[in-house]
């Protein structure tokens, strides 16, 4: 009788030992569910983006390939100081966290410059030249000085050490070099303050003011291209002057860096330094003569450019 008291006993809750049974198998389902999706998806196994910047597409790829990354060439550009491959820009950028086989987008220097014409800007003033140049997307290069009654009038143009014939098929972005008048009487400019200037603007500004960019020097900050065009500058050689002390064409050094707080500082402490004291000289007509002649000099001498014509 007890036997068969148990049996109807478990008969009546036989509906919760399905239900329980259910319950851990939807449990476990969901457990195996998830486990599996981390394992298709990688979950918590994310890799580090290298930085491609600077490096050959070649370079690029090879790093990527070791990495279980992929290389994927979205835009090019060209600019003719770089060389042509080289990485300019990566998306995601370098430390990011990705998914294997990823795929980096990236824009390159081109392979291949665009070509452009030469246009002639031989008696054009150098501002009307600069222009010229500009909209025919070319630069204005070295500024070279000869003795002439106009004085930044252009004589000559070069490329490359050489004379540039009107109408040449030339690599977009090249320097194109002027040869500028130079009188005895209107010889002499200003240096400019450029502290605090960004890089694309301390070309334009040198050339307003008939001087030469001798060198550029990138602190520690700078590191890749996309730095370069964000840097400014935080200090210059020669110094800022306030009258025309420097005779046109003459050189001047910029150290450029990310850090534009260090560089507004300086900024600010040169320009106090030009509210207490007046720059102006007043050059001595022999002391014209003099540089006047340097220039004729500097005219004469043979050049050692070997470099075959245009």
């Amino acid at each position: 009788m007890a036997t068969k008291n148990k049996k109807v006993k478990e008969n009546k809750y036989w509906w919760l030992k399905h239900l329980i049974l259910a319950i851990a198998s939807a449990f476990i389902c969901v457990l195996l569910l998830f486990w599996l999706l981390k394992g298709f998806t990688r979950h918590g196994k994310s890799l580090d983006v290298p930085d491609f910047s600077n490096m050959t597409i070649g370079q690029a790829q090879k790093l990527a390939k070791s990495n279980h990354l992929r290389i994927k060439i979205t835009d090019s550009v060209y600019i003719p100081q770089l060389h042509a491959g080289q990485v300019l820009k990566q998306t995601p950028g370098a430390g990011s966290k990705v998914k294997k086989n990823r795929n980096i987008l990236v824009t390159i220097n081109s392979m291949v410059p665009m070509m452009v014409k030469a246009p002639d800007v031989v008696g054009y003033s150098l501002r009307q030249a600069e222009s010229n140049l500009t909209a025919a997307n070319l630069k204005v290069g070295r500024l070279k000085y000869v003795p002439d009654i106009a004085t930044n009038s252009v004589m000559g143009q070069a490329y490359r050490g050489r004379p540039l014939v009107p109408g040449t098929d030339i690599p977009a972005q090249s320097e194109i070099d002027l040869t500028l008048g130079l009188s005895a009487d209107n010889c002499w400019t200003r240096i400019p303050n450029l502290i605090a200037v960004p890089y694309h603007r301390v070309k334009s500004e040198l050339t307003y003011n008939s001087l030469n960019l001798d060198r550029i020097v990138f602190d520690a900050t700078v590191k890749t291209y996309a730095d370069t065009l964000n840097s400014v500058v935080y200090k210059q050689e020669p110094s800022p002057t306030i009258g025309k002390s420097a005779r046109m064409g003459a050189g001047v050094t910029l150290f450029l860096t990310l850090n534009k707080e260090l560089a507004e500082v300086n900024r600010k402490n040169v320009h106090a330094k030009d509210q207490v004291r007046d720059t102006t000289i007043a050059l001595p007509k022999d002391t014209q003569e003099e540089e006047l002649k340097e220039v004729e000099e500097e005219a004469e001498a043979p050049s050692n450019d070997d470099e075959p014509e245009l």
